[in-house]
C-alpha cells in the first residue's frame, strides 16, 4: 500500500521459487524482520479505523493457483494469535490481513504463509514486477521444453498408431519406447517440477489443492509407461503413454502460462497505481535552493518543485508556473488538464508539460490518491457470495475427485489394470476446479478495472451482485444532479439599462466576494468577455448581504458609479415574488438589475436519466431544497418522481419503504449528508470530488463528474453478472460430460488435460470481455 511513501524496497526474494524447502533461510527471515519495525508498516499497512490497536495490511500472495490455496493460506494467518481477520484472493492473488499490534508483528504472520508453503510480500514491494517477470519466463521455458519434447514423442508414436499387425519388428518398437522416455524425462524433471513440489508441499502439510491430483495423473502415467518400458512383458507392457503425458503437460503448461499472462496484466494495472508516486521530491529549503527528499519526509506546506514527466507526490496548490496534468487514473478524464498557478493538483497525477512549483496541503493517507489505492486494494481482496460458496466446495471437491479416481481404477482394475489407472488419470485431471474457482473473481475483477479506468472505484467486488438486481435509482439533486456552483440564469434591466453593461458592472464588484453567487456571476462575465472595463476602490463587503463600491470606467475617469450588489435588502429594493435565487445591482438613485441565478445542471443528466428509463428503472429525485427547487431540476433533467424538504430522516424512511415494497434500490448521493441512505441502500454511489474517499458508505465512488458513469455501472454489472453465470454454467456442464467419459474409460488423458486447461482459459477470457467493455470518455 503506497500511501504517500516510496515503494517498499526490502528484498525478499528466494532463488528457490515459492513451495520450495529452500524457501525459508536465515537471510529471508532477517528480510522479514525488518517489517517489524514500526516506521515501515505504513510502506504496506494502515490503521485501522474500525479497530483501535489493528493495523491493515494488504501483502501478494505468490505461488497460489487455486480457491483451495487461497484457503490453505487464509488457514494459516487465521491460525495466528493476534491476526483478527484474513481475506485472500486466488483471483487477484492478495491477501488483506487485519492484526493485533500488540499481540503479534508482521514477520510472525508472514512466516506462517511461507511455512504453509506460498509467500507474502508487500503489495508494493519493489521487486514484485521483477519476480513475475523471472516467474513468467521460467514458465515459457517450461512451455518449450514441453512443447518440444511433446513434437518428437509424437514422431515416435505414430509408428505404433498408423503401422498394421507386423510392420514393425518387437525390437523396433522397443527402440521407440526407449526414445520415447529418454525425451520424456527432461518433461518429467524440468517441466513438471512446480506440480511435484506443490504436491509434495500439500502432502507434508496434510491437505490438498489443484496440483496434487494433477501431480498423481502426471506421476502414475508416467511410472506406468516406464514398467511399459523396461518390461515389455509386463502387466503395463501392453502400451505405453508417453505422447498422451507430454501432450497433457503441454497444454495444462500453456493454460498456465495465458493464466500467468493474464493474472501479471491485472496485478501490473493495480501496481501501475500504486507505484506512481515518485521515491524523492525537490523540497525548497529557507534560502531558496532545492534538496532531494523522501516523499515521506514530506508535510503541509513544503514548497516542492516537479519536473515534466514526474508525479506529484502530495495534494497541493500550483504556486508557481503553469503546465499541463495527466489525471486519467485517478479520475478517468483523459485529456491533459491545465494547471497555473492557484489551482489543485492531486497526488499520483503526471506533469506533463513544464516545471512546477507547489505547496503541500495534504500528504500520506490524506490525499485521495492513497485513498483511491486503498479503496482498490480493499475491492482486489473482498470475495463475492458467489466466489465465497466456490471457494467453499473447492476442498471437497477435490477430496471427491481423488476418491472418484480411485473407485474408478478400482472399477475397472479386475479386467484391465493398464486401463483402470489411465482412467484414473483422466479422472484427476478433468475433474480440477479451476474454471469453477476463477469463474466470478474473473469476471468482477475485470469489470472493476474497466470501471476504475472510467474513475470509478469499486469499494466492494460483491457490490456487483447487487446492483445487477436493481430496479430503482434515487438521485440527490445539489452536487449530484447539479454541480456544486451556480449559473447565471436570466437578467432583468431597469429601462435605458444594458444588459450587458450591468453584468460587466456586477462582474467588477464580484470579483472580490468568494460568496457562491459571486463566483457565479463573476463566470458569467469571463464566459463573455466583460471583464477589465471597470475599475474597483473603496470597496466593502457585509458578510451575507452583498458589495458596495465605487467604480471608474478605465477608458474614462470622468464616469464614476457608486454601486450595491448583492441581497434587496442591501440595494433597497423590493423583493421578488420569484422563488429562485436573485442578486440585485443598484446605485444611490435606482435599482439597474436583477440577476437570477440557477443551479447547473449537469450536461449529461439528460442523457443519463433517459438511458435509465430505457433500462426499465423507475427514478427518483429527493432534496433538501425546497420543492420549487427541486421540481426545476427534476423536469429539467426528465424525473417526473420528485419530493422537496427532504431531511435525511426522511429520505432515509422512503428508502426503507420502498425496501418494504419489495424495491431494490440505488442511491446516487454527494456523500456527505446522504450517509444514512448510502448505507441502507442496496447499491449506492458516492458522487463528488469532495468526498471523503476512505470513510464513505458508498459502494461505488464517482471520482470524476460524469453522472453517465451510473448508468454506465449498472449496465456493466448486469452485463457482468451474466458473464458469472456464463462461466459458471460452463464449469458446471464441462464437469458433467467429461467426468462420466473419464470414469467410462472414454476420455483419454491427453484430451482430459487440454479440456482442463481450455475451460480455465475459456472463463478468463470470457471475463476480459468486461474490461474492454467500456473506455475511458471526455469529461462533460
Amino acid at each position: 500500500m503506497t500511501h504517500g511513501s516510496p515503494r517498499f524496497v526490502v528484498d525478499l526474494r528466494d532463488p528457490a521459487g515459492p513451495g520450495s524447502a529452500d524457501s525459508v533461510t536465515g537471510d529471508s527471515m532477517e528480510a522479514l524482520k525488518v517489517l517489524d519495525d514500526e516506521q515501515e508498516w505504513s510502506a504496506f499497512s494502515r490503521p485501522d479505523a474500525a479497530r483501535p490497536g489493528c493495523w491493515e495490511s494488504n501483502v501478494m500472495i505468490e505461488g497460489m493457483h487455486c480457491a483451495a490455496c487461497a484457503l490453505t493460506v487464509e488457514d494459516a494467518l487465521s491460525s495466528i494469535p493476534g491476526v483478527v481477520s484474513a481475506e485472500v484472493s486466488a483471483g487477484s492473488q492478495r491477501a488483506k490481513v487485519v492484526w493485533e499490534t500488540q499481540s503479534v508483528v508482521p514477520s510472525r504472520w508472514m512466516q506462517a504463509v511461507r511455512d504453509s508453503g506460498y509467500r507474502a510480500v508487500p503489495a508494493n514491494d519493489a521487486f514484485a514486477r521483477e519476480r513475475r517477470r523471472v516467474e513468467s519466463r521460467k514458465a515459457l521455458w517450461r512451455l518449450m521444453v514441453a512443447g518440444l519434447c511433446m513434437m518428437q514423442v509424437m514422431m515416435y508414436a505414430l509408428p505404433a498408431y498408423v503401422a498394421t499387425p507386423g510392420d514393425l519388428t518387437p525390437e523396433m518398437e522397443h527402440l521407440l519406447r526407449w526414445a520415447s522416455w529418454v525425451l520424456t524425462l527432461p518433461v518429467i524433471l524440468f517441466s513438471c517440477s512446480p506440480f511435484f513440489a506443490n504436491a509434495w508441499r500439500d502432502i507434508v502439510h496434510r491437505r490438498v489443492s489443484m496440483d496434487l491430483p494433477v501431480a498423481l495423473g502426471m506421476l502414475i502415467t508416467f511410472v506406468m509407461s516406464t514398467a511399459g518400458t523396461f518390461n515389455p512383458d509386463g502387466i503395463f507392457g501392453r502400451e505405453v503413454y508417453f505422447d498422451s503425458l507430454t501432450m497433457f503437460v503441454f497444454f495444462l503448461l500453456a493454460g498456465r502460462w495465458f493464466e500467468l499472462r493474464l493474472r501479471d496484466r491485472t496485478a501490473g494495472a493495480l501496481e501501475a497505481l500504486m507505484n506512481r508516486l515518485p521515491d524523492s521530491v525537490a523540497r525548497q529549503i529557507s534560502d531558496g535552493e532545492f534538496e532531494r527528499v523522501p516523499i515521506r519526509r514530506l508535510k503541509k506546506g513544503d514548497v516542492i518543485q516537479v519536473r515534466p514527466g514526474e508525479a506529484f507526490p502530495a495534494d497541493g496548490v500550483v504556486v508557481r508556473g503553469q503546465t499541463s496534468v495527466d489525471e486519467s487514473l485517478l479520475t478517468g478524464e483523459s485529456r491533459p488538464l491545465a494547471r497555473a498557478e492557484g489551482d489543485e493538483v492531486i497526488s499520483g497525477s503526471h506533469n506533463l508539460a513544464a516545471v512546477v512549483l507547489a505547496r503541500v496541503e495534504r500528504v500520506g493517507d490524506e490525499t485521495r490518491f492513497a485513498q483511491i489505492v486503498s479503496l482498490m486494494e480493499s475491492a482486489s481482496t473482498t470475495k463475492p457470495q458467489l466466489a465465497k460458496l466456490a471457494d467453499t466446495i473447492a476442498k471437497p471437491f477435490l477430496i471427491g475427485v481423488l476418491i472418484a479416481a480411485a473407485l474408478s481404477c478400482a472399477l475397472w482394475w479386475s479386467t484391465d489394470p493398464e486401463r483402470a489407472l489411465m482412467v484414473a488419470v483422466s479422472v484427476l485431471v478433468v475433474t480440477c476446479p479451476c474454471a469453477l474457482s476463477l469463474a466470478t473473481p474473473a469476471a468482477m475483477l475485470s469489470a472493476a478495472g474497466a470501471l476504475a479506468r472510467r474513475g470509478v472505484l469499486v469499494r466492494r467486488l460483491d457490490a456487483f451482485e447487487a446492483l445487477a438486481a436493481v430496479d430503482t435509482v434515487m438521485f440527490d439533486k445539489t452536487g449530484t444532479l447539479t454541480r456544486d456552483a451556480m449559473v447565471l440564469g436570466t437578467t432583468q434591466v431597469a429601462e435605458g439599462v444594458d444588459p450587458v453593461q450591468a453584468l460587466a458592472m456586477a462582474a467588477a464588484l464580484a470579483q472580490h466576494s468568494l460568496h457562491p453567487a459571486s463566483r457565479a456571476l463573476l463566470a458569467a462575465a469571463q464566459q463573455h468577455g466583460l471583464l477589465g472595463p471597470w475599475r474597483v476602490s473603496d470597496l466593502t463587503e457585509v458578510s451575507g448581504r452583498g458589495l458596495t463600491a465605487r467604480l471608474t470606467l478605465a477608458s474614462d475617469a470622468a464616469q464614476v458609479a457608486e454601486l450595491r450588489l448583492g441581497s434587496a435588502e442591501h440595494c433597497g429594493v423590493q423583493q421578488s415574488q420569484s422563488n429562485a435565487l436573485q442578486v440585485f445591482l443598484s446605485d444611490k438613485q435606482r435599482w439597474l438589475a436583477t440577476f437570477e441565478l440557477k443551479e447547473d445542471v449537469r450536461p449529461d443528466a439528460v442523457a443519463t436519466i433517459a438511458a435509465l428509463k430505457a433500462r426499465g428503472l423507475q427514478v427518483h429525485l429527493l432534496s433538501g431544497d425546497a420543492s420549487d427547487a427541486a421540481r426545476r431540476v427534476a423536469r429539467a433533467v426528465g424525473i417526473d418522481d420528485f419530493k422537496g424538504q427532504c431531511s435525511p430522516q426522511d429520505k432515509l424512511d422512503f428508502l426503507r419503504q420502498a425496501q418494504e415494497n419489495g424495491h431494490k434500490i440505488a442511491v446516487v448521493g454527494d456523500g456527505l449528508n446522504d450517509g444514512p441512505i448510502l448505507a441502507g441502500a442496496h447499491a449506492s454511489f458516492a458522487f463528488g470530488q469532495a468526498v471523503p474517499l476512505a470513510q464513505a458508505q458508498a459502494d461505488f465512488l464517482v471520482s470524476g463528474s460524469r453522472l453517465a458513469d451510473v448508468e454506465v455501472a449498472i449496465g456493466l454489472s448486469k452485463r457482468t453478472l451474466m458473464v458469472v453465470k456464463q462461466n459458471l454454467w460452463w464449469a458446471a456442464a464441462y464437469n458433467a460430460i467429461c467426468v462420466p467419459l473419464a470414469v467410462a474409460g472414454m476420455l483419454p488423458a491427453w484430451l482430459a488435460g487440454i479440456g482442463m486447461a481450455s475451460s480455465s482459459l475459456l472463463v478468463v477470457a470470457n471475463a476480459l470481455r468486461l474490461s474492454r467493455a467500456q473506455p475511458m470518455n471526455k469529461e462533460n
